[in-house]
């Protein structure tokens, strides 16, 4: 059997527990076809990048599958047909991810730049500018040729 990771994007005006209700649903097909889902995610609402089907925001979710390609066929089947799944997206992997997902990690506030200037990068910097030194004499304007426009000509 392949290893799949299977994401999808329910409607926002769905509540967390109908959300629930479908990974349950989608999870026996998985299994009524000799599969087998191992992590399951709930990701929560969030923002879309752009509208899909008039929605702003989506529930996600991630699923870890073990599962042949004809149970994964049905289960994508089944969602092509459901209105209330926006996308969705499997993709065979070589082995499951240990652990939370990226999405589920909480990235450490210390390990960002501040916003006082601070950045171990670049160094403390003065003013909000850094020092690039004096800036170059330009000279007059007069001083310098004109070049012809093509609407004065």
């Amino acid at each position: 059997m392949a290893l799949y990771e299977h994401v999808f994007l329910a409607r926002q005006d769905m509540s967390a527990q109908q959300v629930d209700a479908l990974v349950e649903q989608y999870k026996g097909v998985i299994e009524a076809n000799g599969g087998k889902v191992g992590r399951i995610e709930n990701w929560g609402l969030k923002s879309l990048t752009y509208r899909i089907q008039k929605n702003r925001k989506a529930h996600y979710a991630l699923m870890d599958i073990d599962a042949p390609a004809a149970a994964l066929h049905e289960m994508e089947r089944q969602m092509r047909i459901n209105e209330d799944i926006l996308r969705y997206m499997s993709i065979a992997v070589e082995a499951h991810e240990e652990g939370p997902s990226a999405m589920m990690q909480k990235r450490d506030r210390d390990d960002r730049p501040r916003r006082d200037g601070d950045r171990p990068d670049r160094g403390p910097r003065e003013g909000g500018f850094a020092d690039r030194g004096p800036r170059p004499e330009r000279g007059d304007r007069e001083d310098r040729p004109r070049r012809p426009r093509e609407d004065r000509i």
